[in-house]
């Protein structure tokens, strides 16, 4: 067989089942055909030829590309024409009024001003923003401004106008309303069910606009070393047009897997009627084969540190609080066993420990009424499930995919402010995931928290906090664990492990290069890694100008 690539003197880490650490690497039409010990090929029966490109990594390091199973690539690419409302680089409320206002000064009147990032509990104020503040600065124009979290917005008086919401507006389902103490709303939207109204209304970007934003986010993930990259929530026909779009044309090269939200299967929707096969079928066709259905999509709860996910107790700094389930139970399951009895996998965001059991429930009830093998649905973010609800996911086969991220940007928080020391400690619990055999991955949430795998498993192996304390050490993993829950155990969640996941004969050539080895450096530097390269079926398409 002749070799289309060989990369030698590397050290190669398979994350195969044994675990093996190889030297060298034979690739022929985009897959892998040999794999050697030693750092040079072995003479035999691959012939390398003058059409061969042999790399030297000089002991870099070779590791399968890295696979994101939740993020929000799409949306992360379009932030980037909004103003920055984030903390750093803002430290007042003032400092974002003060750029709204800019903004303003540069917008012509009645167009939408849009920013992203804002942080209640890491401003000065330790507030939110309201909409009597936005409509001093920016009178003229409609406004938003979105939650780090995602789960909340803030708008002005225009915008609420726009959007026909009254002041004096009942709650909506799936949300609420921030309000003034005369019960007159304030500007401030408590998940979907009350921002929905101000986003159905928003300026859409062409396409053209869009899928040149989408090809940047692509070469920043690539430039992370991902290769396979899930969006975890596509809305409407728009934006699934844009990703088929830029797998279609190139612009997005790595493999994309898309949840799409239930709400395009329901009556009158895009989806009425479809299959998982005729979906993803039509999702393949459409794309090179590059984009394929992974899940439909739902949310159960909101957000920890926006106060809206649901709990079983309290929140620690809110006694009368315990968040909302955003569906209630019996249509929630409804809809459930609908979707599992048609053969979709079936993706839930449940960040509180009540969402968490809701969610269980819901599948336990479709599950016991339609077994289906290997069903693999999954629970999304499961950050307070306690050792019973994992329990309980291991014995319905439920995967997680942990946003393990929270323990170093809001875990300090979590422990002083929403959960208590006891709950927080237990976030993201990844050790008591692997003693009960649960299939489970990390993920960055970004643009919640930027992308980086590394940084992913370094949060993972270390448990640190943004003040440098150890979070729940008895929940620490070991790295290799860490590494495969970005890799192989990626590749098992999409039902995709014979293609992708680890280096092993057969399988596609997907790596990244790094520039050390996370199992021989201090765990702590882990994060600090750089990519060199990453490659899609053999083919370089980040880091050309860094490898000989």
């Amino acid at each position: 067989m002749d070799a289309t690539l060989i990369i030698k003197n590397a050290n190669v880490l398979t994350l195969d089942s044994n675990n093996r650490v190889a030297g060298s690497v034979a690739i022929s039409e985009g897959k892998i055909v040999s794999i050697w010990d030693t750092p040079e090929p072995s003479k035999g029966d691959i012939k390398i030829n003058e059409r061969t490109t042999v790399i030297d990594l000089k002991g870099d390091t070779l590791i399968p590309g890295f696979i994101d199973t939740h993020n929000h690539i799409l949306m992360y690419a379009l932030m980037r024409s909004q103003v920055n409302c984030s903390t750093p680089p803002n430290h007042s409320i003032y400092d974002i009024l003060n750029k709204i206002e800019k903004a303003a000064a540069d917008t012509i009147n009645g167009e939408w001003i849009q920013g992203y990032g804002f942080d209640d509990t890491m401003i000065s104020e330790k507030r939110h923003i309201l909409r009597h503040e936005l409509d001093r600065v920016a009178p003229d124009n409609p406004v938003i401004i979105t939650h780090i979290s995602g789960h909340l917005a803030y708008v002005n008086s225009l915008a609420l106008r726009l959007a026909s919401i009254a002041e004096d507006v009942e709650d909506p389902s799936g949300g609420h309303y921030g309000r003034y103490e005369n019960g007159l709303v304030n500007g401030v939207l408590y998940e979907n069910g009350a921002m929905d109204p101000i986003t159905s209304i928003l300026p859409k970007k062409s396409v053209t606009e869009s899928l040149d934003h989408l090809k940047h986010a692509a070469k920043e993930y690539l430039s992370q070393g991902i290769t396979t990259n899930t969006d975890a929530m596509v809305s409407n026909v728009e934006d699934l047009n844009v990703h088929l779009l830029a797998a279609k044309t190139g612009e997005n090269p790595m493999r994309t897997r898309l949840m799409i939200m239930h709400t395009l299967l329901r009556e009158g929707a895009p989806f009425e009627g479809y299959s998982p096969e005729q979906l993803n079928n039509e999702l393949m066709a459409k794309s090179n084969g590059l984009v394929k259905l992974d899940s439909i999509k739902m949310f159960q709860d909101g957000s920890i540190q926006g106060l809206t996910g649901a709990l079983r107790k309290p929140y620690h700094n809110n006694k009368a609080l315990l968040g909302n389930l955003i569906h209630p139970q019996e249509d929630f399951q409804e809809e459930i066993i609908q979707l599992h009895q048609k053969g979709f996998r079936i993706a839930i965001h449940g960040n509180g420990d009540r969402a968490i059991e809701s969610i269980l429930q819901a599948y336990e009830n479709a599950i016991s009424k339609f077994p289906r093998k290997r069903h693999q649905h999954r629970i999304e973010h499961v950050q307070t499930a306690t050792l019973d609800d994992l329990e309980k996911m291991s014995s319905l086969e439920v995967a997680g995919s942990f946003f393990i991220n929270h323990v170093y940007y809001w875990g300090d928080r979590h422990e002083e402010l929403f959960l208590g020391p006891e709950r927080a400690r237990r976030i993201s619990p990844l050790a008591d995931a692997i003693r009960n055999n649960l299939l489970f991955t990390l993920h960055s949430d970004c643009p919640i928290t930027p992308i980086s795998p590394l940084f992913s498993v370094w949060a993972a192996v270390n448990r640190l906090t943004s003040s440098n304390r150890v979070l729940g050490p008895n929940q620490q993993i070991d790295i290799i664990t860490a590494l495969k829950s970005m890799t192989i155990y990626g590749a098992i969640l999409n039902f995709d492990e014979e293609n992708t996941g680890s280096i092993e004969v057969g399988k596609l050539a997907d790596f990244a290069v790094l520039d050390a080895d996370p199992l021989s450096i201090d765990k702590e530097d882990i994060k600090d890694i750089n990519v060199k390269a990453t490659f899609l079926n053999g083919n370089l398409v980040y880091g050309e100008s860094q490898i000989d």
